[in-house]
């Protein structure tokens, strides 16, 4: 290996292509009964998704996805609409509209295949009276800020949101139904994944009141008096309505982490997987994982050089600059460079699997041992960049930044800390 972050790139590729829809989708179409496919969801790996159907399934298919904003691919038959993300927008309510419709317009004996993937949540975010969608946008704003827990977050907006919480395939008629879903968060809970659209929530009103009185979410009086009276409850498990609903997790991090891990080995490079649902606010976790990386180079212990540390699962990061730039993986990486002090023979490489990092056009960065003194160089304060929320300008100045487009997939974060 003569190029650390050659090396590094190359595993977040591979991670990459192991999750991708057209790899991963086709064997779960198995049990499918011969004939016509509906196809519908959302997500931002959902037009993705929608093609390696048409690709593989030998009958006729149709329907309706939604994905992110410049996220969209090519479709044969599967018509594709576009919505905002992360911030719900007015498209994003015009395509809650026609998807509930769609689905409502399924006759019984249809066969219905729902592609579920993260981002579904603000992509067909329409909120259920009496939230208007002025309210919803602050609701939104403030939970995206405030550092929460995406299960926690997903638990209050289930129950706000019209199409969330198992309403969609309630709204289907048809009696066979099957979720294929690309899971985003830690633990893959299918009922937190964009919000379970299609599948029964087990959690209830009082817990998502609960959630936004912790984080000091806005809500109206009549929401959280809905809330309180239990009003916007979602469906429940061993509801017989879906009882001919079945679903399949088809790739998670795990599904990322593994060939990247194998592809380390093949190079001579030991790989070490630490998890696929690692939470937490994402300096604090760097802190963390700096010691860590910084006491194995040093003593030899836990782990020996050379060897890669792989993660991933969902940081967190509490918005304190609404116009700053990147997301939680780039605040990791700076945090990781200041904890790391530029010690010798630490790299590293953070990067969303969807290939947008928060607020920017980055998948995420690299960290290299002369990182601080590049910064210090150009005139970059980098403690006071992560504390204003500029860890995507420092990097994007530096160059270090990682860009690949909308990479069809999404499995959450892919994280590697390489020590040579």
């Amino acid at each position: 290996m003569t190029d650390p972050v050659r090396f590094l790139r190359g595993l977040f590729a591979c991670a990459v292509a192991a999750a991708d829809p057209g790899q991963c989708l086709a064997q779960h179409l198995s049990g499918l009964d011969p004939g016509p496919l509906i196809v519908l969801g959302a997500g931002k790996a959902a037009t993705q998704m929608a093609a390696a159907i048409e690709a593989a399934w030998p009958y006729r298919v149709s329907g309706l996805v939604v994905t992110r904003h410049g996220h969209a691919r090519p479709c044969r038959s599967v018509r594709v609409l576009q919505a905002g993300h992360p911030m719900t927008d007015e498209a994003s309510l015009a395509a809650a509209k026609a998807l509930i419709a769609a689905a409502r317009d399924v006759p019984e004996d249809a066969q219905v295949v729902f592609v579920i993937s993260g981002g579904g949540s603000a992509l067909i975010g329409l909120p259920l009276a009496p939230m208007s969608m002025a309210d919803y946008i602050r609701m939104q704003t403030a939970l995206l800020a405030s550092g929460a827990p995406i299960e926690e977050i997903n638990c209050l907006r289930r129950h706000v949101l019209a199409l969330a919480g198992g309403r969609l395939a309630l709204a289907c008629r048809a009696r066979r139904q099957l979720t294929l879903i690309l899971s985003d968060v830690p633990g893959d809970a299918p009922h937190t994944i964009a919000s379970g659209p299609t599948v029964p929530d087990p959690t209830r009103c009082a817990e998502a009141l609960a959630v936004a009185r912790r984080w000091r979410i806005p809500l109206p009086d009549a929401v959280a008096v809905a809330l309180q009276r239990g009003e916007m409850e979602t469906a429940k498990p061993h509801d017989a309505r879906f009882a001919a609903c079945h679903h399949r997790i088809i790739a998670s991090g795990m599904t990322a982490l593994e060939p990247a891990a194998r592809a380390a080995r093949a190079a001579g490079i030991a790989a070490y997987i630490l998890g696929d649902s690692i939470q937490g606010e994402a300096r604090h976790v760097a802190m963390a994982f700096a010691a860590m990386a910084r006491h194995a180079a040093t003593t030899g212990q836990s782990f020996v050089p050379p060897c890669v540390l792989l993660s991933g699962g969902e940081l967190s990061v509490t918005v304190h600059n609404p116009d700053g730039s990147g997301g939680r993986n780039s605040a990791f990486l700076l945090a990781l460079a200041i904890g790391l002090a530029g010690a010798d023979g630490i790299f590293a490489l953070a990067a969303d699997t969807d290939g947008i990092d928060g607020v920017g056009a980055a998948a995420g960065a690299v960290v290299l041992p002369d990182t601080l003194a590049r910064a210090e160089a150009c005139g970059l304060e980098p403690r006071q960049m992560l504390d204003d929320d500029r860890s995507g300008a420092f990097f994007a100045r530096l160059g270090d930044d990682v860009i690949t487009g909308p990479t069809g997939t999404n499995v959450n974060d892919f994280r590697a800390i390489l020590l040579v």
